[in-house]
């Protein structure tokens, strides 16, 4: 992996708010890390678009996956794209609708979309879903051809990129603070419920210990 921070360049330097920046290379992989879902931007035709998507990261290099017969995917091979990672993590109330914000957690990438080749994907696809549930691949059949010929492996560097951050009470005008008005932060984070059987599940089947033990983040 490389050493020391991501590039700092036009395209990742914030104006607003600099301070809120991080080019820390281990804070851009915690946020990564932290969830598979992503956002990628790319431009086709002249037009924007955005896919949500799933991804994964191994060392110093991000992936994601999509349909082979995806239009859009078949046009952004070599082409910049621009992947973004959020974490929402609370609304902050402040003393006046002006300061009111949100503690988020979140990772912008540029870079060019790399095709894996056919040689290198299942392989991938194999990582993918041990990365998404770790022990759930020893559990499964098999990938077919056919399936894996229909999915489509995409990865880019991370290596163009910066973490923006916002954490904390809200932050007010100074005379502001002298207002009876409650201020503060309504927390947010995703739970995971106890796990629901598929119907069709064979009988008898229990909750597998990766299922049962797994846990986000």
């Amino acid at each position: 992996m490389p050493a020391g921070n991501l590039k700092k360049t036009p395209k990742t330097t914030l104006v607003r708010n600099p301070a809120r920046a991080d080019y820390d290379r281990d804070v851009v992989n915690e946020i990564i890390d932290a969830t598979p879902l992503c956002h990628v931007s790319y431009i086709i035709d002249g037009r924007p678009y955005v896919t949500p998507t799933l991804q994964w990261r191994e060392g110093d290099t991000i992936y994601w996956h999509g349909s082979s017969a995806s239009r859009f995917l078949r046009q952004i091979v070599d082409k910049e794209v621009c992947m973004a990672i959020t974490h929402f993590d609370g609304f902050v109330l402040a003393r006046s609708a002006f300061h009111h914000s949100i503690n988020y957690r979140s990772v912008m990438l540029f870079g060019e979309a790399t095709k894996i080749p056919d040689s290198e994907k299942n392989a991938l696809l194999d990582s993918f879903v041990e990365n998404l549930i770790p022990g759930r691949l020893e559990n499964l059949r098999q990938m077919t051809d056919q399936e894996a010929k229909a999915t489509t492996v995409f990865s880019m560097p991370i290596d163009e990129g910066s973490a923006k951050v916002r954490s904390g009470p809200p932050v007010d005008d100074e005379d502001d603070y002298a207002l009876p008005i409650w201020a503060g932060v309504l927390p947010l984070s995703q739970v995971l419920h106890a796990p629901e059987p598929d119907p069709k599940n064979v009988g008898g089947l229990e909750v597998p210990a990766h299922v049962r033990d797994f846990k986000i983040g």
